[in-house]
């Protein structure tokens, strides 16, 4: 049994032309091609496709999905790591509920709020978790215990920084810089060190680099930090040159 491209895409919450670009990079092969031209795909490929997704979810770059998924790691193998994840992000998700329902519930009672309370299962180790070589439940586990282990001012420091880089991406962009100008080079840099201390001290290498700055584009939850798409390609373009002078 197959699937034509459009149900898929109907099935998935994707596009048709998602769908096509990941065939011509190699990620997605569709198993036959109709007479008409129109591609079709059977279970082993929506297999392929649900870790694709799932991984994209955690925001990972197509070069390093595929590099993942032709690892030698079985499905079963690797969707029960995905699971895993998944559990451990429904708990965080479940937190975040009784964080807000607590926070309302003190409010119309006039009671004294909590930041304990008010901030628990909010702590965000995204960019941790995106370039790891092995992705899964432990991996996010770090990170989120990395960002539980600061301070109140440093975690208000990290978000500052994070913040002042968006900023001032956001200025030379409109200001019409290169993307490989010194000026942003610099802003880059301080990029780069920003995401080292996200990753408690490792430095990604020059295809990570990239792959994050390709995330940006691809991905619009993190895309929208930078602007959108014209903003975020900015970036990645910035991200690309940094990688190919300084990496």
């Amino acid at each position: 049994m197959d699937w034509s491209i459009q149900e898929i895409a109907r099935l998935s919450g994707t596009t048709s032309r998602t769908l096509r670009h990941y065939g011509d990079i190699g990620l997605l092969a569709p198993s036959r091609v109709g007479s008409n031209g129109y591609r079709y795909y059977d279970e082993l490929a929506l297999a392929r496709l649900q870790r694709i997704l799932m991984l994209r979810e955690l925001g990972l770059g197509l070069p390093a999905i595929a590099e993942l998924i032709d690892g030698g790691t079985g499905h079963a193998e690797a969707l029960a790591g995905h699971l895993g994840w998944l559990r451990q992000e429904k708990e965080r998700l479940d937190r975040q509920i009784r964080s807000v329902e607590t926070t309302m519930e003190k409010m119309k009672g006039g009671e004294q709020l909590m930041a304990e309370e008010m901030l628990d299962g909010f702590d965000h180790t995204k960019y941790r978790s995106e370039v790891e070589e092995r992705w899964g439940a432990e991996a996010y586990a770090s990170g989120d215990r990395w960002y539980r282990s600061l301070t109140a001012e440093q975690r208000d420091r990290f978000r500052r920084d994070q913040q002042e880089i968006q900023r001032d991406y956001a200025a030379a962009f409109a200001a019409g810089a290169a993307a490989d100008s010194d000026e942003v080079m610099a802003i880059t840099r301080r990029h780069f060190d920003w995401i080292v201390a996200g990753w408690q001290g490792a430095r990604p290498n020059a295809e990570q680099f990239v792959g994050l700055g390709d995330m940006y584009v691809s991905d619009e939850r993190f895309g929208a930090n930078y602007g959108g798409v014209e903003g975020a390609t900015f970036v990645r373009d910035a991200m690309a040159a940094f990688a190919r002078h300084s990496l």
